[in-house]
């Protein structure tokens, strides 16, 4: 099933971080009304107070005499600005207007002589000016495709956005997508993704992810950005039945959130939880994580989401009644249709095994009588349009390695000419001064004996300048081979080792810590990851041991392994200890910190919050 996440409000506040990122914005365009100009500087600022800006300008006898071009910026502003401030799309005609003549600008401008690819010393004006309407004019498509969106017209949404994608990647260089360009596109593949998550196009989905997050990363935007689209692609390999990939970009997504109270934290847990249940049926540990969880939903949307998942595992152990309570309580309050339909479909199933009356179950799947249908054709569709996408990003990608071949091949052109001529005059210097050179020989070879005594005495200082030098050096080498500290304790190459044990070893609680030991850690890694620890967490086992005396070094072992997100079962088999005694010490390591939390979120933070143990 597909669980309930925050798709929506993570592109609103995407948007909204552009309003308050400090970006260098471009000065006023020649053509623009220096008042919606500033408008629209204040807009990546102050979205509201813009907003207001633009109320009183609307209004004024100023905006009356505006030319064609300041009348479609106004309009673009205006359905900008109403999105950035929670209102809907009510200027579509007028927007959908200015989408059509800012791309008849566009076009005029790529037919120009004027563009960078075909002038050499143009005005750097004109090229300001083309660049910020080429930026105009995705803009204008990505807030068209917002508009068709909050329509329910999700073909047409997604046409929209990844027109803004072919305008932004085709109208500028890779290196120029910065700042607010890379985050703008970061926010329309973001959109493109929820656009095929929802309707479980999940290869898609995950493509357009992975672009996201690339250009999150590029604009260096808050870590949970980053964050959310880890967990939007952990969700989409975990429904594929890829656990391994599933698994490796929700911790990632978890390591990258400092503040464990939001809802995001909330779900990439939930998620994790799951997955444990289904990779290693860890059906107790699943359930008591969910109902802690489930106790902490701040609205109806998550309460829903996280039954949702308690009802799904209590029905795939065929414990229907429970399930019947948790699916039968998604089904009667959530709004979510996916969610709504999934549920339905699990409650038909099980009033069928439980020999219900078949008016009793089959009335839970009415109201998606015709859902499928519409459905299917939509996926179809979209299906049609990524397909015609990745065709031009093939091309596009092809045209630029023939440019970058183009121009290697004209680079090394003129890097062989440049030889050839400096050989020739190597060799023409050479020649005229070989005679030269004849002459001074008898002068040199009368001065080379007295200078032979004076090098004698060079040589010797020379010497020993160049032992020193090579002790430097070897100094040098030494500090190199000194282990760096890496920039995430999950990076530090004892912990990739761990991780890559465990994935390999995919260990099961219920076989033999014998038949791992292959994979047992060793004394010296052991000592590793205490290092590692305490670099990245300030001191955190000697911290912890201050804290709590009855700790012992074993203890501390366990708790860095912890720390690390593992499972009992994982520590049973880095150790080579029986599963019984790993759960052994689990107990007794929670009753020393007095928490009953599962160890890795209790060490989590307690490393986190200094020494708030």
């Amino acid at each position: 099933m597909k669980w309930y996440c925050p798709i929506g409000t993570v592109c609103l506040l995407a948007f909204l971080y552009a309003c308050t990122s400090s970006v260098k914005i471009a000065e006023p365009d020649d053509t623009a009304s220096p008042t919606l100009s500033a408008i629209d500087s204040l807009m990546w600022r102050q979205p509201d107070s813009a907003f207001a800006l633009l109320l009183q300008f609307v209004g004024s006898p100023e905006a009356d005499g505006l030319d064609t071009y300041n009348r479609h910026y106004c309009q673009l502003l205006i359905s900008e600005l109403l999105y950035k401030n929670d209102y809907e799309q009510s200027n579509r005609p007028a927007l959908r207007q200015a989408v059509a003549y800012f791309d008849s600008l566009t076009f005029t401008l790529n037919e120009t002589p004027t563009l960078k690819s075909l002038i050499a010393g143009a005005d750097p004006l004109s090229l300001t000016r083309n660049d910020r309407i080429t930026f105009l004019t995705a803009r204008a498509h990505y807030i068209n495709g917002v508009g068709y969106y909050e329509n329910d017209s999700i073909v047409e949404a997604c046409a929209e956005y990844l027109k803004v994608v072919e305008i932004m990647e085709s109208g500028f260089e890779e290196k120029e997508l910065e700042e607010k360009k890379a985050l703008f596109l970061a926010m329309a593949y973001t959109r493109l993704t929820v656009l095929f998550s929802d309707l479980y196009l999940h290869e898609q989905a995950i493509y357009f992810a992975k672009v996201s997050l690339a250009y999150y990363q590029k604009q260096e935007s808050p870590s949970w950005y980053q964050a959310w689209v880890m967990n939007e692609v952990g969700s989409h390999y975990d429904m594929m039945d890829e656990l391994d990939s599933a698994y490796y970009y929700y911790h990632k997504a978890s390591v990258m959130i400092n503040d464990t109270t939001i809802l995001l934290y909330r779900d990439i847990t939930t998620h994790q939880a799951y997955l444990k249940y289904k990779a290693n049926n860890q059906k107790d540990f699943a359930l008591i994580e969910l109902y802690h969880l489930l106790s902490e939903a701040e609205n109806e949307k998550e309460y829903c989401s996280r039954c949702a998942i308690i009802g799904e595992i209590y029905y795939h152990e065929k414990q229907f009644d429970s399930a019947w309570v948790y699916l039968n309580k998604v089904y009667q309050t959530t709004s979510v249709e996916n969610l709504k339909k999934q549920a339905a479909e699990w409650l038909v199933e099980i009033g069928k095994a439980k020999g219900m009356e078949v008016h009793d179950y089959t009335v839970f799947l009415v109201p998606f009588a015709n859902l499928e249908e519409n459905t299917s054709e939509i996926k179809s569709q979209l299906t049609e349009l990524y397909k015609a996408f990745g065709q031009v990003q093939q091309e596009r990608h092809h045209q630029r390695e023939m440019r970058r071949h183009r121009n290697r091949s004209i680079i090394v052109v003129a890097g062989l000419s440049s030889l050839i001529i400096i050989v020739l005059a190597l060799h023409y210097n050479k020649k005229r001064q070989k005679k030269h050179l004849e002459n001074q020989i008898n002068d040199e070879k009368q001065a080379h004996n007295l200078e032979k005594k004076a090098l004698s005495v060079r040589l010797k200082k020379s010497n020993e300048t160049l032992r020193e030098l090579k002790d430097q050096i070897k100094r040098q080498d030494e500090l190199d081979v000194m282990p760096k500290q890496a920039a995430l304790f999950t990076d530090e190459p004892i912990c990739q080792l761990i991780m890559k044990r465990v994935k390999e070893g995919k260990f099961k609680s219920k076989v033999n810590y014998l038949d791992y030991k292959d994979s047992a850690l060793s004394k010296q890694q052991l000592f590793d990851l205490r290092v590692a620890t305490d670099q990245h967490f300030d001191r955190f086992t000697i911290r912890l041991k201050n804290a709590y005396p009855q700790l012992t070094n074993g203890d501390l072992d366990y708790c860095c392994l912890y720390l690390l997100g593992l499972t009992n079962a994982d520590l049973a088999a880095l150790m080579q200890r029986a599963y019984n005694t790993v759960v052994e010490r689990d107990g007794k390591l929670k009753k020393i910190f007095g928490k009953d939390n599962p160890l890795p979120i209790t060490l989590m933070g307690i490393a986190k919050n200094s020494l708030s143990v």
